[in-house]
């Protein structure tokens, strides 16, 4: 895996201050997309030991509340375990909150036995691609109207979307 970016504090890709990577490589080539820089897989920095133990003291920072990984496209880091590995010592070592922006629905996520391995280790999915036509900067944490904001747990456990209210 590469990685774009991380960030110690962010305050905008989820509630609270929040530890955040962006992650490298996308296919999805979203017409407006805001990082297109990171749709190559190769943008950034290889993912090592070292940047995995920078971004986990970022997490246990007494600051932080959550953690977030959008990119590029989280949910085609399935070449290697890297951020499968990351999220499940995120889990294990914190209890904040993982968000996971990504630009594939939950109903194709759940039907790829990678990308459902990834998405148990979150609480809270922002799914579907960037529209531009249905692009609405009111919106909070999310860039247009197609996209939802999903309980994880709640949506697996009751197999049907099941909605965060913010």
């Amino acid at each position: 895996m590469y990685y774009a970016q991380m960030r110690k504090y962010d305050i905008a890709n989820g509630p609270g201050i929040r530890s955040v990577l962006f992650v490298s490589g996308c296919t999805h080539n979203c017409p407006g997309c805001f990082n297109k820089d990171y749709q190559d897989f190769k943008a950034g920095n290889p993912w090592s030991e070292e940047a995995e133990a920078t971004f986990m003291s970022y997490v246990h920072d007494p600051n932080v509340h959550g953690v977030t990984i959008l990119g590029g496209e989280p949910m085609q880091q399935t070449r290697d375990n890297d951020l499968l590995h990351l999220l499940q010592r995120i889990k294990l070592e914190t209890n904040h909150t993982i968000w996971l922006f990504s630009g594939y629905v939950f109903e194709e996520i759940i039907k790829d036995e990678a990308r459902l391995t990834l998405l148990k280790q979150c609480d809270v999915l922002v799914d579907g691609p960037f529209i531009e036509t249905e692009k609405d900067i009111q919106l909070k944490f999310r860039g247009s109207r197609n996209q939802r904001i999903i309980d994880v747990p709640a949506s697996l456990k009751s197999k049907q979307i099941v909605l965060l209210e913010l």
